[in-house]
This record gives C-alpha cells, sequence and structure tokens, in this order.
C-alpha cells in the first residue's frame, strides 16, 4: 500500500511540474497535468486514501476542462461518484453523488447539451428524498430549461410537471405560479392552445396576481384568435422578466391566425372625375332617348293585320 501512496505522490510531482511555466515553456501543459492527476488518483484509490483519490480526480476534471476534453473531465467526475459508493454513508453519497453530476453536467452544458440534461435528471434521481426536494427541484429546472433552448418541446413539459411536482412535495407552492406560466408558454410553442389551457385549469390555483392576470390576458387572446391582444400579451413585463430561456421562448411562440378583415378600396379625397370620351358620351345619350316614352301608342301586328284587310275589302 505504501508504494502505492508513493507512486501517488510521483504522479502529483509530476502533474505539478507540467502546471509550471519557464523560459522555454511559456504556457501550462494542461494535457499532462490532467493525466498525472488521473493516475494518482487510481494509485490513492488502490492505496484505499478515499480523499486523496477524490482530490485527484477532481483537479484532473479541472485540467481536462481547460484543454476542452469534456468527455475525459466528466469521466473524472464520474469516477468520484464510484469512489463515494464504495465507503460513504448514504446520506453522504446522496449529497456528493448528486453534486458531482451537476458538476459533470455544467461541463458538458455548452457542447454537449443533451448529455448535459441526462446527467441533471439523474442528479434530480439522487436527491427525490423528502429531506432533498429544493435541491432537486434546482437540478430538474436546469433540464427544462435546455429542453427548451433545444426545442424539445414535448420533453420540456414532462420536465416541468416534474419540477412542479418537487415544488408540491417540498410545499414551495410560491415557485409553482411562475412554473404554470412557464408550462403555458411551451405549450403554445408546441401549437396545443387547448393544452395550455388545461394547465393553467390545473395549477392556476397557485398563480399570484401578475401571473393570473397575464395568463388569462394571454390564453383568452388565443381563445379569440386576437393576434395583436397575444402580441401584447406575450410581450408584458412579467414574462420578459423570467428566466432567459422562457423570455426568449415567449418571441417564437406561434401567433393565433386570426380573422383577418377584408382591404378598403383607396379612394382619394377630392378627386376629379374620371374622364368620359364625347363618343361614349352621345352613345349613351342616344341609348337613354331611345328609351324614353315614345308619344306614339304602340302598334302589335294584329291590329296592323286587321286595317289591311278592310282596307282590301
Amino acid at each position: 500500500m505504501s508504494s502505492k501512496i508513493n507512486e501517488a505522490q510521483e504522479h502529483c510531482r509530476a502533474a505539478e511540474k507540467a502546471l509550471k511555466t519557464s523560459l522555454l515553456r511559456w504556457k501550462p501543459d494542461y494535457d499532462l497535468a490532467a493525466d498525472e492527476y488521473s493516475q494518482a488518483a487510481q494509485c490513492y484509490r488502490i492505496a484505499r486514501d478515499i480523499n486523496n483519490s477524490k482530490e485527484c480526480h477532481l483537479k484532473a476534471s479541472e485540467y481536462y476542462k481547460k484543454i476542452r476534453a469534456f468527455f475525459h473531465a466528466a469521466k473524472a467526475l464520474e469516477n468520484i461518484i464510484l469512489i463515494t459508493k464504495e465507503t460513504a454513508p448514504a446520506d453522504e453519497l446522496r449529497d456528493s453523488g448528486a453534486s458531482v453530476l451537476d458538476k459533470a453536467a455544467k461541463i458538458l452544458e455548452e457542447n454537449y447539451p443533451e448529455k448535459a440534461v441526462l446527467l441533471f435528471q439523474q442528479a434530480a434521481d439522487v436527491s427525490s428524498t423528502e429531506s432533498y426536494q429544493h435541491q432537486g427541484s434546482e437540478y430538474i429546472s436546469k433540464s427544462s430549461r435546455i429542453l427548451v433552448k433545444l426545442q424539445r418541446y414535448d420533453e420540456a413539459v414532462d420536465s416541468l410537471r416534474r419540477e412542479i411536482g418537487f415544488h408540491q412535495e417540498s410545499g414551495n407552492t410560491g415557485a409553482i405560479g411562475r412554473l404554470t406560466v412557464a408550462i403555458v408558454l411551451v405549450q403554445l410553442a408546441r401549437g396545443d392552445p387547448v393544452a395550455a389551457e388545461k394547465a393553467y385549469k390545473e395549477w392556476g390555483n397557485n398563480c399570484e396576481a401578475a401571473e393570473m392576470s397575464t395568463l388569462e390576458q394571454l390564453l383568452q387572446a388565443y381563445d379569440e384568435e386576437d393576434r395583436e391582444g397575444a402580441r401584447r400579451a406575450l410581450a408584458s413585463p412579467f414574462i420578459r422578466s423570467m428566466d432567459v430561456e422562457y423570455a426568449r421562448l415567449a418571441k417564437t411562440v406561434p401567433l393565433p391566425e386570426g380573422i383577418e378583415p377584408a382591404p378598403k378600396a383607396n379612394v382619394r379625397e377630392n378627386a376629379a372625375p374620371s374622364y368620359v370620351s364625347a363618343n361614349t358620351a352621345n352613345a349613351s345619350n342616344a341609348a337613354n332617348n331611345q328609351e324614353e316614352e315614345s308619344p306614339y301608342e304602340p302598334v302589335t301586328y294584329e291590329e296592323k293585320k286587321a286595317d289591311d284587310e278592310d282596307g282590301l275589302c
């Protein structure tokens, strides 16, 4: 065991040396330092020096992150969970495991958001006991916001429902109102105003006055297919003050189609009458004269025939 500890210490000294700069090396060698700390962590683990092993894995993760080796950074944090799982009691394991998953998710969030979502959800699972509900709600909230950013709205709805469940379990009903606004926005982004209204009916009793006013104005506009009313509601100060993912989502929510009024003809005031040529005017007058009543009574064909026969006789 002592030989492994000595080997671990040698790797640590090599890592520290790699981080130093000199005249010939202007930048620290983070890649080499990360590898050395990772090997030191393995040696400490074999020697059953758990604390030093976890510390070396944490340093390895930090330096892997600096060289953008995000997979190896997350893997180092995963090793901390495995080490803790072997020795720590259940409460310490839960706290440490969720914290490490959270750190790993943050490392992956920028470049691998899909994987970060899974890690945040796992952290929420670890924190799903009664005494850790608040912590679990924070992890699942991060998952919800990433899903909205990725436009995976069906999954975002499920995540928001789960987030509401965490707050209900912990008795934090004040946070449910704002989440109700969020889930209504996501349902509208899905193109489902009916589901948005159902969500409001289900959780609207937890909303405060500002949240309730915003949602009622918004849902009424969609019910009446009022584009301008919906646009005003989506641009309300309350929605603009929400988390940035939901504030941005409000700008992309499809508006109701509405009933467009028929376009009015453009009539110029005090316009001159239309030009009419002399020939057209004469033809029109002639037609009108023909339609005027004749001073003579009309003669039918039968009357004319009878007059002709009388003349022959």
